[in-house]
């Protein structure tokens, strides 16, 4: 399969040599502008692939990141590092080393708290913000949840039994999901070995030092992050329809923040969309315009 975009490099603060991919937007489009993709805690940047290809095809430049420790950059040398304030040093770093001054932030559940984080810091760095499927206050019982396999070891694997993992984890949040949806989930969530086994593309560290930061999400302070957000840009709200993560009256909340918020429901999907369903691409394409 050809790839469809361009590895893109930079440094971080620290000295991390940290990853992204790089899509372009199509040959004859006049370039719109930048959306940086920011992932959850144990994803990457190649879940927005789908997503990207849509943007591109309207002439947006989309730079999907993986946050340090995850699949193509650098794992941390001080394991304290993984925390929403680092990763959005590495988003202004990034913006840096490209020359641009401020994009539009797509992030999804850990990228939320860092696209919050982020307008904290660097408000000027941002145009418009799409908040995928977090928000300022999540539900314990949904982090108990995630603790149950979140950190757990998981040994090495071939193709067919991290296929079946993917889907034990997340058939809750994706009850539509195919066997060739979870190969795919899998395929982006592992990495392969010198064995041909498959390994998490992740520093295991990234979720032992979590714990601190997430009980931060459960603090007012970031309800005014959010409000000065909203009444700085334009804002999407997403929320999957099964989620546990984003209760529908804390999305409503974030979506009443301001008049140039918006908020759009994905059905049949929990934590978290993809982006890629109609929902809520017609949605991304929609604040894309008000941007623009």
């Amino acid at each position: 399969m050809t790839q469809s975009y361009d590895d893109l490099y930079w440094n971080s603060n620290d000295g991390l040599r940290l990853h992204a991919r790089d899509h372009a937007p199509d040959a004859g489009q006049a370039a719109r502008g930048t959306v940086v993709c920011i992932p959850g805690l144990t994803r990457n940047g190649a879940d927005f692939d789908a997503l990207a290809d849509v943007l591109t095809a309207e002439g947006w430049r989309v730079i999907a990141v993986d946050l340090r420790g995850r699949a193509g950059s650098e794992r941390a040398h001080d394991p304290s590092s993984y925390n929403p304030r680092a990763y959005a040093d590495d988003m202004v770093a990034l913006l840096r080393s490209q020359n641009i001054d401020k994009a539009v932030f797509v992030g999804t559940s850990l990228g939320v708290l860092v696209t919050i984080t982020l307008a904290s810091r660097a408000p000027e760095r941002i145009a418009g913000a799409v908040l995928n499927d977090a928000g300022p206050k999540v539900p314990r019982e949904a982090l108990a949840r995630i603790g149950k396999y979140a950190g757990k070891p998981v040994p090495p694997m071939d193709l067919v039994q991290a296929t079946a993992y993917m889907e034990s984890i997340g058939k809750a949040a994706f009850p539509r999901f195919s066997t060739d949806d979870w190969r795919q989930m899998a395929v982006r969530t592992f990495r392969p070995r010198s064995d041909g086994l498959l390994e998490l593309d992740y520093d295991p560290a990234v979720i032992r030092t979590t714990r601190p930061w997430l009980l931060w999400l459960l603090r007012p302070v970031l309800w005014r992050a959010v409000r000065g957000l909203t009444a700085r840009v334009p804002v999407l709200v997403v929320r999957g329809a099964l989620s546990d993560i984003l209760p529908a009256d804390v999305a409503r909340q974030m979506a009443a923040t301001s008049e140039s918020a918006r908020l759009v429901e994905v059905p049949d999907v929990g934590h978290a969309p993809m982006l890629s369903e109609p929902e809520a691409r017609d949605a991304i394409l929609t604040l894309l315009e008000r941007v623009a």
